[in-house]
């Protein structure tokens, strides 16, 4: 339930805050006979996005066997993989991304109106939709559907909230510490999800485990205690995991660690050299 629920917090606000900046621009330019079409592009997306978070999940539970540890397996790499892109892809336009969108307003306007803001608002929002289409799946396959889908709608909730807020002025958001930490909240998730992944495949016999379980603490903290399931479905737990689980989840965090860390550095000497 708290992975679906930041997931869709996250992703959420992202489109509420994108809605917010073209309602914004709208309203500066005094055009109100366009929020219809904003409004139809967003509804689309969100039908669009509903119908792939449906045939996924629906996919994943009716498969049994080797075939479900391998759809499990795969969609849980993806969906790491598309949570990454997501992390550095926020990370490098956050800065610009309002004078982007307002100018894409701006142009469609001009270029006819309805049609090109409903399309702006389509892609817009599809977007943040079929990633967290892709990320509630993978969070339901190991969490379960209904407390996925719990934590998803209270996190939509409060994202829809929280942009009606910041749009009418009532409440400033520092988008900058909010991403930051459920950045890192995604970056450990992701690490769980290709854990877990790993786990599925191991089971299939698509990648070797090595050693398995390098060790067992279920007498300790089984998956089946609260806080098991909790760190489950946050952080892929596994009380008798294998090598290959350990040194995926690991390797993934050190090497996006790494990557995240130096990237300001060389931005920063880039600065300099250029002063």
């Amino acid at each position: 339930m708290i992975a679906g629920l930041v997931l869709s917090l996250r992703e959420g606000l992202e489109a509420a805050l994108v809605l917010g900046i073209v309602f914004g621009t709208l309203r500066k330019l005094d055009r109100p006979d366009l929020q219809r079409s904003v409004w139809l592009g967003t509804i689309g997306a969100i039908v669009i996005s509903l119908l792939i978070g449906s045939m996924l999940t629906l996919i994943g539970v009716r498969l049994d066997g080797k075939l479900e540890q391998i759809f499990e397996g795969l969609a849980m790499l993806l969906a790491a993989g598309v949570l990454t892109w997501a992390i550095f892809w926020m990370r490098s336009q956050a800065a610009r991304r309002s004078q982007v969108i307002t100018t894409g307003v701006e142009a469609a306007i001009l270029s006819g109106g309805h049609v090109g803001l409903t399309s702006l608002a389509f892609f817009a929002v599809v977007r943040e939709g079929i990633e967290l289409s892709l990320f509630l799946t993978a969070s339901a396959l190991s969490a379960g559907i209904s407390n996925t889908l719990i934590g998803g709608l209270g996190g939509l909730l409060v994202a829809m909230i929280l942009g009606w807020a910041a749009y009418v002025r009532l409440i400033s958001l520092n988008l900058k510490t909010f991403f930051l930490l459920t950045g890192t909240v995604l970056v450990l998730f992701a690490a769980g999800l290709v854990a877990h992944g790993i786990h599925e495949l191991n089971s299939a016999g698509w990648i070797p485990a090595l050693i398995e379980p390098i060790w067992n603490i279920d007498p300790l903290l089984p998956e089946s205690s609260f806080l098991g399931q909790i760190m489950k479905a946050l952080l892929g737990y596994n009380s008798t995991p294998s090598l290959t689980e350990i040194l995926g989840s690991l390797g993934y965090i050190a090497v996006l660690a790494i990557v995240l860390w130096k990237k300001p550095e060389s931005r920063t000497r880039t600065d300099n050299r250029s002063v």
